[in-house]
């Protein structure tokens, strides 16, 4: 390990002391105010190391991670969302429990995994940074803050996300036993003229490809793995359901992306094939089945099925016109449901005030928001017209950006489940705003002042929702630089392979 190595791993080295500092200080101060405001320091200090580690990408740490831009991106990403999540649970942690102080050390710790998923190139730091980043949402999801459900969204996730890890790691070893190696470069899938061709390559290598890439699957709840996403989301406190659907599916959308591009699978037409049938089905699948929902947790939980079915597709469509472009639009699109997510599950936690703490907020909870609670109701209504796509949004520079590549690159078939799905999608995020415009006999609630940090997160996403809704340059530009390092263009000052 040198120098250079340390100077590389600075954010993860600052959100490792972080978690080791909470540990001394809960041990010692239990002072919530005093651990939320170290955990927001700690997660802004990590970011602000990334401009200085972005002057030596690419960088790689031996042979398990690679600092690149592509990585520094996602880690930003990943830091900002915690800053966010913090802030939204203050409010209800304080209001709700005695000793909330673990929650922050835990999601310091998931932060952790998270930041170790988007620089991993081998299936050991891979597997290091997922169970880092599982078991720590495990006790995340099972914190009380409203009644019992979240014990219960625990326990499910725990069963089948268990069975998930299980599958990925039997994958790893077929792949380990058919390579004898578990870099990320291991072996290349040479193309086939057709899904219908014989298997040019191991049905060993298949195999481990088909359960890694179906553990992930899982892990980003992409339809036929999908059946574990609302109830988990329902039971979960909205925060961190907020944060399982941008933080843990960003970093696992990092590992795919690069896992799919490094390893030269997107060449092969069985695996292109695959990765179509999954991304269609998660579209249509999250946008017709949240038509038949009246939680609004389980609404965004398909929402999010239907979004990562986008995501995926905007890796597909642009496979044609090579790797470069298939990371700027998928990070763009990354971006984009990140920030309207956080805004969505923080309106819903505001809301969750008003509604008794045995049961989830429903539609009828915001039936008249607008003339109780006007500016939560228009963040709400920022966050759905964003969602949906809407002109002078974020989310329609997404969607825009996504059917340009598509058009560009002339696939037409997914670029029709794109538009179809968002026609879908467009009918049950406008159903949300029109029940809040509807008259109601409740009496105005302007709020308190124990929201005023959630309420302020809520402020900023919706600003950077509107801000690059009308000017996007920022976003696209950063994005644009933010490529994966292909192997070889940098170093690897400890080479070989760790074997398992």
């Amino acid at each position: 390990m040198t120098a250079l190595d340390l100077h590389a791993l600075a954010p993860l080295l600052v959100v490792g002391v972080l978690a080791t500092l909470l540990t001394v200080l809960i041990s010692l101060v239990r002072v919530h105010a005093l651990t939320m405001l170290v955990t927001v320091g700690g997660f802004g200090l990590a970011l602000a190391t990334l401009p200085a580690v972005a002057r030596i990408a690419p960088h790689a740490v031996g042979a398990l991670l690679v600092v690149d831009p592509f990585a520094l991106f996602v880690m930003a990403l990943v830091l900002l969302s915690a800053i966010v999540t913090a802030l939204v649970s203050y409010a209800n942690l304080d209001k709700r429990l005695n000793n909330p102080a673990e929650f922050y050390l835990l999601l310091s710790t998931a932060t952790l995994g998270a930041l170790t998923l988007a620089a991993a190139t081998h299936f050991a730091m891979v597997l290091l940074g997922l169970e880092t980043l599982s078991m720590s949402l495990y006790a995340l999801i099972a914190y009380p803050m409203r009644g019992r459900r979240p014990l219960e969204a625990a326990l499910k996730y725990l069963a089948l996300s268990g069975v998930a890890s299980a599958t990925l790691l039997f994958g790893v070893a077929l792949l380990f036993v058919d390579t004898g190696q578990l870099g990320f470069v291991a072996a290349h899938v040479p193309v086939v003229p057709s899904w219908r061709a014989p298997v040019a390559v191991s049905p060993l290598y298949l195999l481990g490809v088909a359960m890694v890439l179906g553990g992930v699957a899982f892990k980003l709840s992409l339809a036929p793995f999908h059946m574990w996403t609302p109830d988990v989301y329902e039971g979960a406190p909205a925060p961190v359901a907020g944060f399982l659907a941008t933080v843990a599916k960003a970093a696992l959308f990092a590992v795919l992306l690069r896992y799919v591009i490094t390893a030269g699978l997107l060449g092969s037409a069985n695996v292109m094939f695959a990765l179509t049938v999954i991304a269609i089905l998660s579209v249509v699948v999250g946008n017709l089945l949240a038509l038949l929902q009246e939680s609004l947790k389980r609404v965004l939980a398909y929402s999010s099925i239907g979004h990562f079915g986008y995501v995926l597709l905007g890796l597909l469509v642009t496979v044609p016109a090579g790797t470069a472009l298939a990371t700027e639009t998928t990070l763009v699109y990354l971006t984009s449901y990140s920030v309207m997510s956080l805004l969505a599950f923080g309106v819903v936690e505001l809301v969750s005030n008003d509604v008794r703490a045995d049961r989830e907020p429903a539609v009828q909870d915001i039936d008249g928001l607008f003339w109780r609670r006007p500016w939560l109701a228009t963040g709400f209504a920022l966050a759905l017209l964003s969602l949906a796509g809407m002109p002078l949004t974020l989310g329609f520079i997404a969607k825009f950006y996504l059917f340009s590549a598509g058009v560009q690159t002339s696939s037409w078939p997914m670029l029709w489940a794109l538009v179809l799905g968002s026609a879908v999608g467009a009918f049950y995020y406008l159903r949300l705003i029109y029940a809040m415009t509807r008259l109601h006999d409740r009496p105005p609630q302007p709020g308190s002042a124990t929201v005023s940090l959630a309420g302020l997160a809520a402020v900023l996403l919706a600003a950077l929702v509107l801000a690059l809704g009308v000017y996007p340059t920022p976003l696209i530009d950063v994005a644009a630089r933010a490529t994966i390092a292909e192997p070889g263009t940098y170093p690897v000052p400890m080479p070989g392979e760790i074997a398992p």
